[in-house]
């Protein structure tokens, strides 16, 4: 499970990096969609699955689809998805 805070109705769709949440480390995440009907679930979904370069179809909103803190779930081999995520996040801290 990834612990996503979700900005809806922004200017693009972007993970924008990392942020202290009440003590726990979440992605920053960023969508152009309107939070109605689920589309900025649906957007986050896509984002996701882009970010770690897997099918739409592994990546769903477990958690928290009307609140701006979400848990998203990727499915598939937990150690190649672990070290995929470390390796993102790291990539997303040397670009700050």
């Amino acid at each position: 499970m990834l612990a996503v805070r979700l900005n809806p109705k922004s200017s693009r769709d972007e993970i924008a990096g990392i942020e202290d949440h009440g003590g726990t480390c979440v992605l920053k995440a960023r969508v152009r969609a309107i939070p109605e009907a689920g589309r900025a679930n649906a957007a986050l979904e896509s984002l996701i699955a882009r970010w770690l370069s897997v099918p739409p179809s592994m990546v769903s909103v477990a958690h928290g689809g009307k609140s701006r803190l979400k848990q998203v779930a990727v499915a598939g081999d937990v150690e190649a998805l672990s070290r995929l995520i470390a390796e993102r996040v790291i990539e997303l801290a040397g670009k700050r």
